[in-house]
């Protein structure tokens, strides 16, 4: 890859290259599935779970605020989540040790991604809390302007 892509930070990151292997392996992993008709629409939920990992690490760290930052985490976190269950269901097709290797990245990234949320949420700017008074039904009526 040239350094005029790769030159970002975000590709230092270990999260990233992790997340981008994943899809790497993920493509390979789908073409053996989509051969065999029992597989074939579980082959696109992975490929669109894995995917998504890298993606939403990259929107997350591409965000101003914790808060956003964090938002793209979680969602990072549960396209993780849900490769591995993909994972899970095709180690009858891929094989237990190919699948057992898919699950064992992601459960890194998995880890990861549950550190990084709560980082992200603990600097976020939290509303104080407010109290708010409501007149009575009495109050408001006879305080209403009458149409003339």
């Amino acid at each position: 890859m040239p350094s005029s892509i790769t030159n970002d930070a975000i590709w230092k990151s270990a999260i990233y290259q992790q997340s981008l292997f994943l899809g790497e392996l993920a493509w390979y992993d789908v073409c053996k599935l989509v051969q065999d008709g029992r597989t074939k629409s579980l082959s696109d939920q992975l490929y669109r779970s894995a995917g998504s990992v890298s993606a939403n690490v990259c929107e997350g760290y591409s965000r101003a605020s914790a808060k956003d930052q964090a938002r793209f985490y979680e969602y990072a976190l549960g396209s993780a989540r849900e490769s591995r269950d993909w994972y899970y269901k095709s180690r009858h097709v891929l094989g237990e040790q190919v699948a057992f290797h898919r699950m064992s990245l992601l459960v890194e990234i998995i880890r990861q991604l549950l550190v990084m949320v709560p980082k992200y949420r603990q600097t976020t700017l939290r509303e104080e809390s407010a109290t708010y008074e409501v007149a009575s039904l009495d109050d408001l009526l006879t305080n209403v302007p009458m149409p003339e």
